[in-house]
């Protein structure tokens, strides 16, 4: 199908019933205000709170919003590329449902994509970034030890934030990279991003301001589970079942 529009913005959710009203308006006051033309989509995984309502109120009021209600809870990775599969942009942007990352840095993506990559993710760990407040001591030794670790057993070598929620692909990443994951939940970026490497696709790392979220849903037993999806990323790639 020929693509219309320029931006394709995915907003992957889990109960956020509270936190997507500011989120979506932020959104929406920016996008609206640019010279090109877009959709917003979240999906919604699973979720038990009246998320899947408040984005319908609130589709009267916001250009192009539409919500995918995914009945079972899958996990964010799923729920993200199948908002990013739906997605019909030139450019295909998800980001977190809590907005720690303001949409107006979306802008930093644009000059990185017309020199060629094909991947522009945001990074809290690259120069100039901007944290405010930064992440709590043991967050930051988390994610460190989890980047060494996606390094060694994935080979993300030379990304240095793979976790932040704020990526962009090309129409041609997510149509040709998406369908090959099989990660359904929060260790879904190094999968994305090692198969993408290993296919020739180019990807950028540009500096965001960051909001740290005190109220994420990111909990230690979740840590746990992505550094066990770590391996089976490794054990997918030994075995060949992502067909690169």
């Amino acid at each position: 199908m020929e693509n219309k529009i320029h931006l394709s913005l995915i907003v992957p959710a889990y109960n956020e019933e509270k936190r997507l009203p500011n989120t979506l308006g932020e959104i929406d006051n920016y996008l609206s205000g640019q010279d090109y033309d877009y959709e917003i989509i979240v999906v919604s995984d699973g979720s038990k709170d009246r998320t899947v309502e408040v984005v319908n109120d609130l589709s009267s009021k916001i250009k192009n919003l539409k919500i995918i209600d995914i009945k079972g809870n899958y996990g964010k990775g799923y729920s993200t590329r199948l908002g990013l599969l739906e997605g019909c942009g030139k450019y295909r942007v998800f980001t977190d449902a809590d907005n720690s990352t303001p949409i107006k840095e979306i802008e930093k993506m644009w000059g990185p994509f017309k020199e060629g990559f094909d991947i522009v993710i945001g990074s809290r760990d690259v120069k100039g970034a901007v944290l405010d407040p930064p992440q709590p001591l043991f967050r930051r030794i988390l994610g460190d030890v989890f980047r060494v670790l996606a390094q060694i057993i994935c080979g993300t070598w030379g990304i240095l934030d793979t976790q932040c929620g704020f990526k962009g692909f090309t129409e041609e990443v997510v149509e040709n990279v998406f369908p090959k994951c099989k990660i359904n939940r929060f260790a879904f970026d190094p999968e994305i991003l090692v198969i993408a490497k290993r296919m020739g696709y180019k990807t950028k790392e540009v500096p965001i301001h960051w909001k740290n979220d005190l109220e994420s849903k990111v909990k230690f037993k979740s840590v746990l589970k992505m550094f066990r999806d770590l391996f089976k990323i490794r054990w997918n790639l030994i075995t060949k079942k992502y067909k690169i």
